[in-house]
């Protein structure tokens, strides 16, 4: 879809009021919330710019809601309306339930994300960043904005295309684990991987990450923090984020900060080599018979059958044991399975009480637009 580049400097870019006085700039008296409404390429990126030059933040709307739906979020999200001084974007949440919220990220926020980011990569003169990845969720954006402020070129697709990827001569693209399997990684320098569960025999030049939209894109690369991130577990397991990247506030004007962290929502453990091990979604955590299971466990077992193609796995209402383990799975092509070949499968690696007491096979799995599974979606 054509490149866009050069260095992020229309005004407000540099968003600490100390900067823009010593270059004599000025904000307007009331900034704006304006919605950009158009599909990823150069265009997407000049509008961008022209809307920070004036001071304005921006909304990118996804592209795949219909005309009503998009007019229901601008109205939810006060398009239109004004923002604090600072500040650069409103992000709605890619979660996987609940209606989106919008995240408002500051430009501090915004550059500090791009900078941590593209330290720990050792982004260069000579790096070339592909955005394909939804420009209204952050996973995608935040390619572009980190592009924008280190002035890496870049080149903006419309939507995921494997032949384009393929045809790409970018060094660095962003992707979930459903698009890595379509395209040649050995074209990449580097591969940023996010969205959802990782494959276990993911290319050695991927970089997994974890994060979301109120922490700015991923915080965490390869099970360790970027420079200036915290990360905090609590008692209970839920993780805690700190660091000049997270959100301001919700668009509501709330604010999940607590003391300056953020309650992820995710549970996770440090390993014994220092690095962060997330477990899952503290709503996704399925218990069975008083036992603890967590649905990527049992994804991964299943996952290295040789009939599984694509698998989710989420609790389901069970009279005896509270919850059951079900198994929704995409076969490969002309193979099949049943419930008792699965069970046996996953008892070769996990106790008994973690193997699937449903299966369901189904054409194709629920996913949000950054491939995480959804686990409440009726099937």
């Amino acid at each position: 879809m054509g490149a866009a580049g050069g260095s992020w400097q229309p005004r407000g870019a540099e968003s600490s009021g100390r900067n823009r006085a010593r270059r004599g700039q000025t904000w307007p008296m009331a900034s704006r919330l304006v919605a950009i409404d158009e599909p990823g390429g150069p265009g997407f990126v000049e509008r961008l710019q022209e809307i920070w030059a004036a001071g304005d933040a921006a909304f990118p709307i996804d592209q795949r809601l219909p005309a009503a739906a998009k007019s229901a979020l601008c109205a939810a999200l006060r398009v239109g309306g004004e923002v604090a001084v600072g500040d650069a974007l409103v992000v709605a949440t890619s979660g996987s339930t609940g209606a989106p919220k919008g995240v408002v990220l500051t430009h501090d926020a915004v550059a500090a994300s791009a900078e941590a980011t593209s330290a720990r990569l050792a982004v260069g003169p000579d790096d070339h960043w592909l955005a394909c990845l939804p420009l209204s969720h952050v996973g995608g954006l935040a390619v572009v904005t980190r592009a924008l402020h280190a002035g890496t070129r870049l080149t903006v697709h419309a939507g995921f295309d494997a032949a384009a990827v393929d045809r790409s001569d970018a060094t660095l693209v962003s992707l979930v684990a459903t698009a890595l399997a379509r395209i040649d990684a050995t074209r990449f320098r580097k591969i940023v991987l996010g969205g959802g569960r990782p494959p276990p025999d993911r290319p050695t030049n991927t970089v997994t990450t974890y994060g979301m939209t109120e922490t700015g894109s991923g915080v965490v690369y390869d099970g360790v923090a970027l420079d200036g991130v915290d990360i905090d577990i609590a008692t209970d397991g839920e993780i805690r984020v700190r660091g000049p990247m997270l959100l301001r506030c919700y668009r509501d004007g709330s604010s999940p900060l607590v003391d300056g962290w953020l309650p992820t929502g995710d549970i996770g453990k440090w390993l014994d080599d220092g690095r962060l091990y997330v477990e899952g979604r503290r709503g996704d955590l399925i218990i069975s018979g008083g036992e603890n299971i967590w649905p990527d466990a049992v994804e991964a077992a299943i996952g290295d059958h040789p009939a599984v193609a694509d698998v989710m796995v989420r609790g389901v209402d069970d009279a005896d044991w509270g919850q059951a383990v079900e198994a929704v799975v995409v076969c490969v092509p002309g193979a099949s399975l049943d419930l008792t070949t699965l069970r046996d499968h996953v008892k070769q690696r996990h106790p008994a009480f973690i193997a699937p007491r449903h299966l369901r096979i189904v054409d194709r799995l629920p996913r949000t637009a950054l491939g995480k599974p959804r686990r409440d979606a009726a099937i």
